[in-house]
């Protein structure tokens, strides 16, 4: 979606604390009087329900939201709205949330701590049908390279939280062994020495 004839930009946003959703609405309020916050969401499934009714020209969506995450959300808002421009307004600086991010159709990718007129000029910039994204986080993704796990080990990994094999194993529904071969080439994937390391590791380079 371009921005309307006014040349004004429809903007929905998507962020789970409402004093961090106020404080974003009213610094695109103050810096930004092209820029019209036309719906606020707190949770993914609200953020597609208000897609739909708004007609936002941009979505602004955090990434750790409950019911439905911000990535899933755009996946999901970009298959249902093509046009529509995606921008991920997130505290996390991990290469791979940016790489799920833009493959989920995310245009823009911004940390919080950036400034309001950065954010502004973000939005502006993807309503033009542009991408942004920090230049040091993507070059940091690019060196990275992709994720090497498979849904099954992200899945057994992202459990393994301080449970027993044999705990997801039930969650899961799979045999003790299975899920021991899984965090065995998850481990030895991410070069860690143990479960806990692999985890860590995924989480911080955004696989989890």
């Amino acid at each position: 979606m371009a921005a309307g004839q006014s040349g004004r930009i429809r903007v929905l946003l998507a962020e789970d604390q409402a004093m961090v959703r106020g404080a974003i609405s009213a610094l695109l309020r103050l810096t930004a009087p092209d820029i019209d916050v036309v719906a606020e969401a707190g949770d993914g499934e609200e953020t597609l329900a208000l897609a739909r009714q708004a007609v936002p020209d941009v979505a602004l969506l955090d990434i750790e939201m409950p019911r439905l995450d911000g990535l899933s959300v755009a996946e999901r808002l970009h298959a249902e709205f093509p046009l529509l421009r995606i921008v991920i307004l997130t505290t996390f600086a991990r290469p791979g949330y940016l790489r799920r991010a833009l493959s989920a159709g995310a245009s823009g990718y911004l940390l919080k701590d950036a400034p309001a007129v950065e954010l502004a000029a973000a939005i502006r910039r993807v309503a033009r049908g542009e991408r942004v994204v920090q230049p040091d986080l993507a070059f940091e993704a690019l060196a990275l390279g992709d994720d090497p796990l498979t849904d099954r080990e992200r899945e057994v990994l992202r459990l393994a939280d301080g449970r027993t094999a044999q705990a997801i194993a039930g969650e899961l529904h799979l045999s003790e062994g299975t899920v021991r071969n899984y965090l065995s080439e998850a481990i030895q994937k991410l070069g860690a020495a143990n479960r806990v390391e692999a985890r860590r590791i995924a989480e911080e380079r955004g696989w989890l």
